[in-house]
């Protein structure tokens, strides 16, 4: 299961950290990624980190925002610097999930809302 935090309310220019944390056992995370959604948009990816730290942005935030994962906490996080209004949108959380046991899966978390609005 995965549950993302950390959105908010933030005026432009700022920042905001998201951080998205995946509970359970028996598992690893193989990439992870940041998608978010505007009002009357389509779901679009705006990071990516794979197993080996490489990482990919969308051109849109590239420069700004930050992707980082720290695999002993199965945790991964979303540096957001320099926001403006049209990163206003909910951020969703994604992982590609590898089972110990064999196999794997695709899991998303909640979501979590990120207004930048003076």
């Amino acid at each position: 299961q995965l549950q993302a935090y950390g959105g908010g309310l933030v005026q432009p220019g700022g920042s905001l950290r998201l951080s998205c944390a995946a509970s359970g056992r028996g598992f690893r995370i193989n990439a992870w990624a940041w998608y978010r959604q505007a009002p009357g948009k389509q779901r679009e990816v705006v990071a990516r980190i794979s197993n080996t730290h490489s990482t990919a942005y969308a051109d849109s935030v590239k420069g700004r925002f930050t992707i980082s994962r720290d695999n002993a906490k199965n945790t991964m996080y979303l540096q957001m610097n320099s926001l403006k209004p049209e990163d206003t949108a909910v951020y969703y959380c994604n992982a590609d999930i590898v089972l110990l046991g064999g196999g794997h899966f695709d899991s998303w978390g909640q979501g979590t809302q990120v207004t930048v609005s003076s």
